[in-house]
């Protein structure tokens, strides 16, 4: 599976009923939920009073994280998002770099 860092910006639309709001929150929680247990979410961060969130995900491909994944979450009508596509760096600490 490809990772990809993904940010997304939430604006809710002007005269939205305030429980339609609370409502897809809710209903994204869960869905996020399952996405982590199905290892396509796998960190997400809130940078520090924004109101925006960046993640690493997962995804078979940029098509699949579009249709399968982001495309599932209830508040994506309302998002904006920036993908970056990643690939291992050879200096990654956490990947399976050989020393010699």
């Amino acid at each position: 599976m490809e990772e990809f860092l993904v940010e997304l910006t939430t604006t809710v639309p002007e005269g939205t009923d305030p429980a339609e709001v609370d409502r897809r929150r809710t209903e994204e929680s869960v869905r996020a939920g399952e996405l982590a247990a199905a290892g396509h979410l796998v960190r997400l961060w809130r940078p520090m009073g924004e109101l925006r969130s960046i993640g690493l995900w997962r995804a078979a491909d940029e098509a699949e994280l579009y249709e399968k994944v982001l495309g599932t979450l209830p508040l994506w009508p309302w998002m904006t998002s920036v993908v970056t596509v990643l690939e291992p760096h050879p200096n990654d600490p956490g990947g399976n770099a050989v020393t010699t």
